[in-house]
């Protein structure tokens, strides 16, 4: 999805380049790399339905792996000297890395609020989607005013896919990795945070004494999923999830009704929508 929104950013704006195909290329490799690097953080045995790298090769690996492909994203750049779109990749690798501490602080602290809900998905998910289409942009047009667009739309969709992620964790359906993995592993996002803040003050005692457990039973994971489904989380998150994508389509219909601008608007569409 990452690359594709690389070459919709830079259709939309102009047309596609070689420069288009080297950023691209270099948000694929940074994808790749970060996914490695968070299943061996999270101690993830599958990716999409995979067996995970760490779980055929071990950490050591992974984490190698993971730093080798990170590297050859970045030098990509050098290459080609695209000094530009290495400074926009090269800030993201440190919002991304920033959003993934806030995270882990939060889930040891189990202090996460929805403004600090915010600022991690914003850094460890938004940012790179944001610069995907940012990277499209500069790679089509010098056009300030359309990157700032690009970057913004970005935002929102990586806001808007995040929450989707975390709505399908209190789901059924077979995403291809494990359902109620963050509850497993602690992490408070939206849809729980949500129903914290409607249940009554008694019952969401309960359901946080439970939640911090290291370990947990499938009845106690039944038991937080519906409490979130009960406490209006699910329905919650949701809205916010819609509102943020409307946001995007409102910043991307300011830019010329072409066929690019239609495919980007199903791709958006396609983030609120996927069941995995």
């Amino acid at each position: 999805m990452r690359p594709m929104l690389v070459f919709l950013s830079a259709k939309t704006c102009g047309g596609v380049s070689n420069r288009t195909n080297i950023a691209a290329t270099m948000v694929e490799l940074l994808h790749t790399a970060t996914l490695i690097h968070d299943d061996v953080v999270d101690e993830a045995e599958q990716r999409r339905g995979f067996l995970s790298i760490n779980k055929i090769w071990k950490n050591k690996a992974g984490v190698l792996l993971g730093d080798y492909l990170l590297a050859k994203g970045l030098l990509v750049a050098l290459d080609h000297d695209e000094f530009r779109l290495l400074k926009i990749l090269s800030e993201t690798v440190r919002r991304m890395s920033e959003g993934e501490l806030r995270q882990l602080k939060a889930s040891k602290l189990q202090n996460t609020t929805e403004e600090k809900y915010f600022e991690i998905i914003s850094g460890k998910t938004a940012s790179l989607i944001s610069a995907c289409c940012e990277c499209g942009a500069v790679s089509a047009t010098e056009d300030e005013v359309a990157r700032k667009k690009m970057q913004e739309i970005g935002e929102l969709i990586g806001l808007a896919f995040q929450i989707k992620d975390d709505l399908l964790d209190y789901g059924s359906e077979d995403i291809g990795k494990p359902t109620a993995n963050d509850i497993q592993e602690k992490k408070i996002t939206l849809p729980l945070i949500a129903a914290f803040n409607q249940a009554p003050p008694k019952v969401a005692k309960t359901i946080r004494k439970k939640f911090k457990k290291e370990k947990k039973s499938k009845k106690e994971i039944r038991e937080i999923t519906e409490f979130v489904h009960n406490y209006g989380g699910i329905e919650y998150a949701n809205n916010k999830m819609l509102a943020l994508s409307t946001q995007a389509w409102e910043i991307l219909n300011t830019f010329e009704d072409t066929e690019a601008r239609s495919m980007f608007a199903n791709l958006i569409r396609f983030v609120i929508t996927r069941k995995k």
